[in-house]
């Protein structure tokens, strides 16, 4: 006869994942990008292994994405398998695991260490999640989830790739952020959807909607991913070249921007602007749909930046939909209300306002360094009231509601 777990006694910033999770993720949005200032500015010496905009790249996507994520996939695993959450020690090695790739790429031990070393370091938590996520879901038999490994283990080879480049290793250049980049966009794009549509229909059907997001994914669901996942994936293998292929990438990217429009127009975004809490999330998958018709764009003309497509998709895209995943999930897994104060709306204007900036930023000359600060600034402070307001969440048990 199986016994029931043993009750929880260790810290409660230890007992569910996205209570260190994310809270690292918030502080590292704002301090990594309040170091990638000091590096632009001269006012650090970098590390040696990593340019500048190599650490910003890496750091973004490898160190603040990886954090929001894990505490993510650590809190939907209980709920997808109906098994315990991991906590306590076994969870604090994984946060440990996170903190020591940030130190290795902050500091010069990267060009010192042994390349392998580095790798399993900075590749270590993607790995160690897809492990653990295929175990539990196998475990349990929920095989509808196991494909949620898949963008992890591209993770984990997209970060193993842009530190063999930063080594000297000879890889094609810049395939290991732009694969990573597009393995956090088709997490999102499929995790959105089935959170996006389900929340609000959800939300709607308490206030006596008849019009809802369908309950179930149709035709249009399934082009909108296959399109997006192929030419993203294309792109990251083929965005250094030229050709009949670019060309076809940059179509197909159009063809994605277009199909993922018209799946969002049919989870009814525009009904729910009474709840911040849930419009965010319509605003974020908003931007893959943006960043997806201008990354075909660089690739049918030199007028659109690759820049101003890249930051739609990374500060755009995922800057919003990290602030609206984490805080969503906070206030529901610790037993608050549903619904945005005016701090949580603060910070979801500042991100959008961050990601704004520095997509004009991209498309200006003269003018564009004030521009850059500002975005700089605007990120900054989104992301730091957001760790200072959901902090005492975080460090506090749930809520018991009385009926």
């Amino acid at each position: 006869m199986a016994t029931a777990p043993r009750p929880y006694a260790g810290p409660v910033l230890l007992a569910e994942g996205f209570r260190p999770f994310f809270l690292a993720a918030a502080v590292w949005a704002a301090v990594a990008l309040g170091l990638w200032v000091a590096l632009l500015s001269g006012a650090i010496v970098g590390p040696r292994a990593l340019d500048p905009l190599a650490w910003h790249i890496h750091e973004m996507l490898f160190g603040f994405v990886m954090a929001g994520v894990a505490g993510f996939i650590l809190t939907a695993i209980p709920n997808w398998t109906g098994r315990p959450p991991l906590r306590g020690t076994p969870l604090a090695a994984l946060v440990v695991l996170w903190l020591a790739a940030r130190l290795l790429a902050l500091t010069s031990l990267v060009a010192t260490l042994p390349l392998a070393l580095v790798a399993v370091v900075d590749a270590g938590l993607p790995l160690a999640l897809a492990a653990y996520a295929a175990r539990q879901v196998m475990a349990a038999r929920n095989w509808r989830n196991l494909v949620m490994t898949g963008p992890l283990l591209v993770l984990a080879i997209a970060d193993g790739l842009m530190v063999a480049e930063g080594a000297g290793v000879t890889v094609p250049q810049g395939l290991g952020w732009r694969l990573g980049l597009a393995a956090i966009i088709i997490l999102i794009s499929a995790i959105g959807g089935r959170i996006i549509p389900a929340f609000t229909r959800n939300w709607l059907m308490k206030r006596g909607a008849t019009a809802l997001p369908p309950a179930s994914p149709g035709p249009v669901d399934r082009l909108a991913l296959a399109s997006l996942h192929t030419g993203l994936l294309a792109w990251a293998f083929l965005a250094n070249g030229h050709g009949p292929g670019t060309a076809l990438t940059g179509g197909l990217l159009l063809l994605a921007s277009a199909a993922n429009l018209a799946r969002l127009a049919r989870w009814r975004g525009w009904t729910t602007l009474a709840e911040p809490l849930l419009s965010i999330l319509h605003l974020g998958y908003l931007w893959v749909v943006v960043g997806a018709a201008l990354l075909g764009g660089t690739l049918l003309t030199s007028t659109v930046p690759m820049a101003t497509a890249i930051h739609a998709l990374t500060a755009g895209s995922i800057g919003t939909m990290m602030l609206a995943v984490m805080s969503r999930a906070t206030l529901g897994h610790t037993g608050r209300p549903l619904t945005a104060d005016r701090a949580t709306v603060s910070v979801y204007l500042l991100v959008n306002g961050a990601a704004l900036s520095r997509i004009v930023a991209s498309l200006m000359g003269g003018a564009h360094l004030s521009l850059l600060a500002l975005s700089a600034l605007l990120w900054v402070t989104a992301f730091a009231l957001f760790a200072a307001r959901y902090l005492p969440y975080w460090r506090r048990p749930r809520l018991e509601r009385i009926a």
